[in-house]
This record gives C-alpha cells, sequence and structure tokens, in this order.
C-alpha cells in the first residue's frame, strides 16, 4: 500500500505528506547526531609482554576530551597501570577521560630502574598504541618518575609524541633521594645498599606479577640514582627541552621540535586525614626543610613546559587520586585537573 493509500485509509489530507516528510527527515537528522555523540571512548590496559588489551569503554555524550591523538598514562617509581584487574594506578582517571571521548592507554614499565631504560621500554609500547591506534602521535602524561620517562621518549623519537605533561615530577631529582643516599652513606657496595635494595627489587617484580606481566629487570639504585638530584643532572644535560636553566627558575620554552610540555604539581602532605599513606608523605617531607613540596617533590624541582600550576593543594599520591580517592577536602578533585589539562591538549588541536 502506497502513503497516500494509507493517509486516505486514516482519512488524513495529502497536504499533511510534506510534513511528514519533514519530521521524518527530523528524525534522522536526529537519530545521526545520536550516534555520533554516543561514540565510545576506550581504556586500554598496555605492557611490553602483552601488548594493549581492551579493559572497557564508554559512550560519552560531551567532546571535551575527545584530543586529535591518544592519551597515554605512564605510571611512576612503584608503579603499576591495573593492579590485579581492579585497582588503577591512575584512580578513575581513565573513566573521566572516557567519559570526554578520550581514548586512554596505560603503560607498563619496570616498576624499579631509571628513566632511560624505562623510557625504552615506554617507547616500544608508544609504537604498540600507534600501531594499535592508528595514530601517528601520542599524548604522554606521566606522574612522578614516568614524568621524567616520557621526557626520554619525546627526545629520541619526537616523531610519536604531540604533547608532554609532568604531573608531581622531580625534573631536577628529589631532596627525599638525596637525604637517604646521604644519611644511609649509600654507595652501590655498601652493606646497607646490598642489604635495602633486593628489598625493592622484590616489590618492584611483585607489582609487575600484579599488573598480569612476567618480572621485568628490577635496579633499585639505578633509581635511587636518578631520582636524587646529583644523578639527575646527566639525564637533563640529555634532555633539556623545555626545563628550566636553574632550580627554581622558570622554564623559558613550552614547545621544543613541535612537541608541547606542561606540568603541574602540588603541596601539602596531609592533606586528609582518613588517608594513611599522608603521614608517611609528612615524614618524607621533612627532608625539604620548609621547601614547598608534596611529599616527595618540590614545587621547584617539578616545573617543565608550561608549568599550569605547582601549588595545588594535593600530595604526591593526591596527584593520581590516590589512595582510592581520599584526596584534599574542598579542593579541586585530581580528576579534573586530568580533564581540565586533556581539554587544553584539545582545544591545541592534539
Amino acid at each position: 500500500m502506497t502513503l497516500n493509500a494509507h493517509l486516505s485509509a486514516l482519512k488524513m489530507p495529502k497536504a499533511f505528506l510534506p510534513s511528514l516528510g519533514v519530521i521524518a527527515t527530523g528524525v534522522l537528522l536526529m537519530t545521526m547526531q545520536t550516534t555520533s555523540a554516543q561514540a565510545a571512548g576506550q581504556y586500554y590496559n598496555c605492557a611490553n609482554a602483552n601488548g594493549c588489551k581492551l579493559v572497557s569503554n564508554k559512550y560519552w555524550t560531551s567532546s571535551h576530551t575527545k584530543t586529535q591523538y591518544p592519551v597515554v598514562l605512564v605510571h611512576g617509581a612503584n608503579g603499576f597501570n591495573r593492579l590485579f584487574g581492579v585497582l588503577d594506578y591512575f584512580y578513575g582517571i581513565p573513566e573521566t577521560l572516557m567519559s570526554g571521548g578520550s581514548n586512554v592507554f596505560a603503560t607498563k614499565t619496570s616498576a624499579i630502574h631509571n628513566s632511560e631504560f624505562r623510557g625504552e621500554q615506554l617507547l616500544q609500547q608508544v609504537k604498540t598504541i600507534s600501531a594499535i591506534s592508528g595514530s601517528p602521535k601520542v599524548n604522554l602524561l606521566g606522574h612522578s618518575q614516568g614524568g621524567i620517562d616520557i621526557r626520554y621518549v619525546a627526545g629520541v623519537a619526537p616523531q610519536y609524541v604531540a604533547s608532554v605533561t609532568a604531573i608531581s615530577s622531580p625534573e631536577q631529582g628529589s631532596k627525599t633521594a638525596d637525604v637517604a643516599m646521604e644519611e644511609l652513606q649509600l654507595s652501590e657496595t655498601s652493606l646497607v645498599t646490598q642489604a635495602l635494595l633486593p628489598i625493592f627489587e622484590l616489590l618492584g617484580g611483585s607489582l609487575d606479577i600484579g599488573s598480569g606481566i612476567k618480572v621485568q629487570e628490577q635496579d633499585g639504585w639505578q633509581t635511587l640514582q636518578a631520582l636524587s638530584a646529583k644523578g639527575s643532572a646527566p639525564f637533563n644535560a640529555k634532555f633539556p627541552a623545555a626545563m628550566p636553566t636553574s632550580y627554581c627558575g622558570q622554564p623559558a620554552d613550552t614547545e621544543v621540535n613541535g612537541i608541547k610540555y606542561y606540568s603541574f604539581s602540588g603541596i601539602g602532605q596531609i592533606t586528609n586525614g582518613l588517608d594513611p599513606s599522608d603521614y608517611l608523605l609528612a615524614a618524607t617531607g621533612l627532608a625539604f626543610a620548609g621547601e614547598p613540596n608534596d611529599g616527595l617533590v618540590s614545587s621547584c624541582s617539578s616545573r617543565l613546559g608550561y608549568v599550569i600550576r605547582d601549588d595545588y593543594k594535593m600530595n604526591h599520591l593526591d596527584s593520581v587520586n590516590q589512595v582510592l580517592g581520599l584526596t584534599a577536602w574542598g579542593q579541586p578533585d585530581p580528576k579534573t585537573l586530568y580533564r581540565d589539562q586533556v581539554n587544553r591538549l584539545k582545544k591545541a588541536n592534539l
């Protein structure tokens, strides 16, 4: 039966036909818009041994964090990506970014090693991510030592990197590492070193296993050296891009070799009395002798490229929304800081 016949049967005037056409067109357009708006942001868990595995995807209704290039999250020392398939290092952050349209990849390197070693592992994963996503470049966001590792990748393979964002990273070393080496009079061959470092390396191996990969090479001494002020100097001489020229100076460059550099960090140690890790950070923060710090990293040492802020009210673990979201009351939610930064990348066409 034709449409005219249907209209006659329903005793509807033929003049109503154009109206039906308009309605049908409107419904089609709304359907197309809904389909477009509900494209899924994706979250992948990546590791050297296993490549990248899709963890989840989420339909989004805004494109607030829909960047041109994928977002790659890089953990710090003693880090993991998704522990025992349940706990994300960047707690709740991948889901927040997915909800705005981001494609997110969490990487996994040796928990305990220096940034050139870890950076080379990271580079291999970046290449895998590029192949999986079909994207020639990625946006690298690194926390703590991860913010140094990503500088290595940007330095040796800039063709893969659109942006670098260092989060609470000891770019010029941590005084906590300095004090540990001085007070314990550590050397690579000392008895104290020989007793302590295997414990840290065992922890690193455990985190690898918990992340679902085989144990990678761990080296506690290399980590301690890399995170000290003295040990960070040779690395910074090799990879000076977007670094300040003095310890407490501001970076002069925010873009090098076509790569945009950013950083943000916080100060304070006890930010939430319910979080037991805050009290440990209060103890490690004593090494800074009153200099503004987050328990492990000073504001001065965290600066790289465009410094968004170096005085957020958050300690070192708050900056990845840990432990389990117990962060400072009445302060910006760490997840919002990531969302804002990825939106900043989007606006820069990255």
